[in-house]
């Protein structure tokens, strides 16, 4: 079976262009060779590709072959070869350089017409989809996945798709404002004529490692900390969002940035939950005069486990005492629980002088006074942050970062540390976080379409005409 493929244009200025694109001579008797293969319709897609964008850059050429002013045709000096890299492949474009005007005052004696279209020689959507694939899997993987797929260059590795998704989250990055120490607007006049707000936003924030591409001075591997949040808004869709604490110069405004993306109003309610820690704790901190700051449940009863396996330890050498600190500890769980720090740190401090005049042979005994020294400094300076778990439960409302634990392992986990044996340098990482959690919450494609709007008008554009074909 011969199969011939024609491409037919239909100018703006009414001519009329074909050309055979591709022949095939297809057999109709073999699984294997009913359809396109691959290899056909990637070299089929290439072909199409090199023959519309040549047409486009034509037609755009000849609007400024004379004179805007006086209509004098324009004398060539010249031209050179524009190399246009789209998912289907590197187009050369033919790029002529004209001689202006003399009634043209430009300073310049010479230009040339496609620099205005082609301001940058890489598509948006091939800048999009090396963008998404690189914050999903590793630069490699991305350039396997692209070529395995689509009829790209040859020439696309690694280093082009990492420089590509820097180049993308940087200029993401210069759109933000400026940082501010606060970020409360208005009086409580202004804020009570506000109108009603949308349901409640809960935002959790928490920290992970990530490997650096610097050792230290001793040559040993090092790691630093990157946060990561999630901002569940009741009426609005999840927003992931993360930073590189030691790098980043911005941290309030990007979280008020995700915040007014979803909405926010200085009189709707807000809920700040986080591990304590005083990195995390700051960057909410201002953020809204309806702001609860609560600290994560989960961090308190994690660090009272610890000291759980502590006593269990010592009741192998002291079962009295170590029966005597399990009541204390289960008491100090419930006076938390219930929000009562009040009656809460005079136990813990009790309990921590009870430890330190313990005299038992426990090997473990200096830790555990360690713990409980640790616990009591926890549970002071959050002390504020505390409210009372038992009735949030009862209402349904959220008492645990654990939303956020799943966070960090999807945005970090799983790109940065786990199967990735990357190391990263503070900038890289910070990049990365910005482009991988908008793939994550899906506006990374709708911020493609705010800076190239012709990406929305294409998308509507293929649905209408699938909805007209249906």
């Amino acid at each position: 079976m011969k199969i011939e493929i024609r491409l037919r244009i239909n100018a703006a200025d009414g001519n009329v262009w074909g050309e055979e694109v591709i022949t095939l001579d297809k057999p109709h008797d073999q699984l294997e060779q009913i359809g396109l293969s691959l290899d056909e319709a990637k070299d089929l897609l290439g072909r199409i590709q090199e023959q519309v964008v040549g047409a486009q850059a034509a037609a755009f050429v000849s609007e400024s072959w004379c004179c805007t002013d006086c209509n004098v045709p324009l004398r060539s000096k010249g031209k050179t070869v524009i190399r246009f890299r789209t998912p289907f492949g590197d187009v050369p474009v033919t790029s002529p350089r004209l001689h202006r005007c003399a009634c043209d005052p430009a300073a310049t004696r010479t230009f040339s017409p496609l620099a205005g279209l082609f301001r940058e020689h890489v598509a948006p959507e091939m800048l999009y989809l090396e963008t998404k694939w690189a914050s999903l899997v590793s630069f490699g993987i991305t350039v396997d996945l692209l070529k395995d797929v689509l009829p790209v260059g040859d020439t696309l590795n690694a280093e082009t798709v990492r420089n590509h998704l820097h180049r993308v989250a940087a200029r993401a990055e210069a759109e933000l404002g400026e940082e501010q120490p606060v970020f409360i607007e208005g009086s409580p006049r202004q804020r009570a004529q506000l109108p009603v707000p949308d349901g409640p936003i809960v935002v959790g924030v928490d920290g992970g490692y990530v490997r650096a591409r610097e050792p230290d001075r001793e040559g040993r591997q090092t790691h630093f900390e990157v946060m990561v949040g999630k901002s569940i808004a009741e009426d609005k869709g999840n927003r992931y969002f993360g930073l590189v604490q030691s790098f980043d110069q911005k941290p309030k405004r990007r979280l008020r940035e995700i915040l007014r993306d979803q909405g926010l109003q200085m009189n709707q309610e807000i809920t700040f939950l986080t591990d304590g820690g005083d990195s995390v704790r700051n960057i909410a901190v201002d953020m809204s005069p309806c702001a609860e700051h609560v600290l994560d449940w989960f961090h308190i009863t994690m660090r009272l486990t610890v000291l759980g396996q502590y006593t269990k330890g010592l009741a192998h050498h002291d079962k009295e005492t170590a029966s005597e600190t399990q009541r204390m500890l289960k008491r100090i769980k419930g006076f938390l629980w219930n929000g009562n720090h009040h009656e809460a740190l005079p136990c813990i401090d009790d309990l921590e002088c009870d430890l330190d005049d313990i005299e038992t042979d426990y090997p473990s005994i200096k830790a555990f006074r360690k713990g409980m020294a640790e616990f009591h400094i926890y549970i002071t300076r959050n002390a504020h942050t505390i409210p009372n778990y038992a009735e949030r439960h009862r209402y349904g409302e959220r008492i645990s970062t654990a939303f956020v634990e799943s966070t960090v392992n999807t945005v970090v986990g799983k790109r940065f540390a786990k199967r990735q044996q990357m190391r990263w340098s503070k900038p890289g990482a910070h990049l990365m976080l910005q482009t991988r959690t908008r793939t994550l919450d899906g506006t990374l494609r709708p911020k493609f379409e705010e800076w190239y709007p012709g990406l929305a008008t294409t998308k509507r554009t293929s649905k209408t005409e699938h909805a007209i074909a249906a």
